[in-house]
């Protein structure tokens, strides 16, 4: 394969999809084409690995009873999440939309297998972690595929990674990397919506440590 000489077109459009690239809590409830989809989950596939163990697994959550038990999971968590904060932060927090699971037309929970043998445990020795370090990866290409496609992606950790595991019914080993709600958004920006909320704010510079 010839290396690829990238065009300033090419360096600005992935910019804005970096940019337009956010975490979405607000769906459209209309499906996803499966084929897009799929071209999508195909980043997974690409995605980088530590010893190219490709540790990723996917459970896709469509049954009702799979779906309920999630979003009462989210639920139970959110509200031991909110009696952390106090005062003007506690409302604030109640004020926020925390996941899409209740509108979203495709949803994934995403787990690292740490037993697998493929890799034979290559450059994962020392820092197992790896494994899920390479899993976040591939979600982040996949997240970039969606975006590009024009569907977004919101990422529910508010959850008990043990309750869900059990209800979904995977292996103890598997340990959850996230719970994914996919599907077209209701609106497209460039700003966090957490900026947007108020409740916190992007650095305006990268602050690097030289020694």
């Amino acid at each position: 394969m010839q290396d690829h000489a990238f065009t300033d077109e090419f360096r600005m459009q992935f910019d804005l999809l970096m940019r337009l690239r956010r975490d979405v809590r607000r769906f459209r409830t209309d499906p996803i084409d499966e084929a897009v989809l799929t071209r999508c989950l195909d980043a997974f596939l690409r995605a980088p690995s530590v010893g190219l163990s490709e540790p990723w697994r996917l459970i896709r959550v469509d049954s009702e009873d799979a779906r309920s038990a999630a979003l009462k999971n989210f639920q139970a968590a959110n509200e031991q999440a909110l009696a952390g904060y106090s005062g003007e932060k506690a409302l604030s927090y109640s004020r926020l939309k925390l996941s899409g699971m209740q509108e979203a037309p495709v949803q994934l929970a995403v787990f690292c297998d740490d037993s697998t043998t493929k890799g034979m445990g290559l450059g994962a020795a020392t820092m197992p972690e790896t494994r899920r370090y390479s899993v976040v990866s591939a979600i982040t290409l996949f997240w970039l595929a969606l975006r590009a496609e024009g569907l977004g992606m919101g990422w529910v950790s508010i959850l008990d990674p043990e309750q869900l595991k059990q209800d979904l019914d995977v292996p103890d080993i598997w340990s959850l990397v996230g719970y994914y709600c996919i599907g077209r958004p209701q609106m497209v920006s460039d700003q966090p919506e957490l900026e947007r909320s108020g409740w916190e704010r992007r650095r305006d510079a990268m602050l690097i440590e030289i020694r």
